[in-house]
């Protein structure tokens, strides 16, 4: 195993990578979708369409690693809720992609792209990382667990304390096994656990830690079947101005139902979102390569190298930061019995030339 630290003309780039060669993967892909649209007013109606995830990110503390979970682990951000609904499609109901571009791959992309210069590159091959243990020394320069033990997920945070159902506990889900990332997403006590890492740039120690004006974002991923738990990895803005600063949501989707993709803004009526999704359905139990592509005036999201919709409307020109937010909750809680894992094979992120 390499790992390589690669000086590029105007930046630099920490890659943690494999020298054996690439992941064996599947190559998938779908044509373009026009986007499903829709405006809603924030409400704090337990009723209202799922919101996405990352509509109220706790703010980022250090501590993830807490030996012992706790009822109250974080001050979080105001809630406001983003109202992103779940898309109604039957998770068994699509088709694999099977007409991706012959030029796509599955492996870690690395190097600098048309436009792009890549600023991170992570494939988990430096070694394991037990539960409980994450981010490490080994990948502690390189990622963050965000917050402590405790501090309540999107909705935890609109229920009283000593009375909430979720939340996040790294030091209870995250490890690094056999070159992944693992999410192990399960409840204890009554409380369904979630988590949500995020990228260090240059070795940042502050929130936020990947803080960039416009971005390329490309994660490797797929999960277990899980009713209740659901991703919204996200671009949330630094100014916590949401939604009038937007939010950039993708891959999102309850982990038993299909992946879509979420952008939030304002519009005339207040809160708007729109919605992409490729057709026909993809659910989230195969590998996957989820692809944003941020730039000024415009947002493309791809699924394995094929575009499932672009944004000329509300595209956020404020700084964001990237976070694998996983959590619960948000259409009904996970049976206590309910647990699985996310993986997480690679990630990786390019500045805007």
């Amino acid at each position: 195993m390499l790992i390589a630290l690669l000086a590029l003309t105007s930046g630099t780039l920490s890659v943690a990578a494999d020298s054996t060669g690439s992941k064996a993967a599947e190559a998938e892909g779908r044509d373009p979708v026009a986007p499903v649209s829709g405006s809603a007013s924030p409400t704090a109606d337990a009723g209202s369409p799922e919101p996405t995830a990352a509509s109220s990110s706790p703010e980022p503390t250090e501590g993830g690693n807490s030996p012992e979970p706790t009822a109250d682990g974080g001050s979080p951000e105001p809630t406001a809720d983003s109202g992103s609904p779940e898309p109604i499609a039957d998770a068994g109901s699509g088709q694999p992609n099977t007409d991706t571009s012959p030029s796509f791959s599955h492996a870690l992309p690395l190097g600098d792209l048309p436009g792009w210069r890549q600023v991170f590159a992570e494939d988990f091959t430096d070694g394991d990382v037990g539960i409980g243990e994450f981010p490490g020394p080994i990948y502690g320069q390189r990622w963050s667990a965000n917050y402590k033990d405790g501090t309540p997920d999107t909705a935890a945070q609109k229920q009283p304390k000593g009375q909430r159902t979720s939340g996040y506990y790294p030091s209870k889900v995250l490890s690094v096994h056999d070159g992944v990332l693992d999410m192990y997403l399960h409840s204890e006590n009554g409380v369904s656990m979630g988590a949500a890492p995020s990228p260090r740039l240059n070795g940042a120690t502050q929130s936020p830690y990947n803080s960039q004006l416009y971005g390329r974002y490309s994660v490797r991923f797929k999960a277990d079947s899980l009713p209740g738990y659901k991703v919204a990895w996200l671009l949330w803005p630094v100014s916590k101005q949401w939604p009038q600063d937007g939010e950039i949501d993708y891959p999102e989707g309850d982990l038993s139902k299909v992946i879509y993709a979420a952008l939030h803004g304002v519009g005339p009526d207040g809160h708007k979102f729109d919605l992409f999704r490729p057709d026909p359905s993809v659910p989230f139990t195969d590998w996957h390569v989820a692809t944003t592509e941020w730039s000024p005036g415009r947002i493309e999201f791809f699924l394995d190298g094929k575009s499932i919709g672009v944004a000329t409307s509300m595209v956020p020109d404020k700084p964001m930061r990237y976070l694998l937010q996983t959590e619960s909750c948000l259409t009904g809680c996970p049976a206590p019995e309910t647990e699985g894992h996310v993986y997480v094979d690679w990630v990786a992120m390019w500045a805007r030339n």
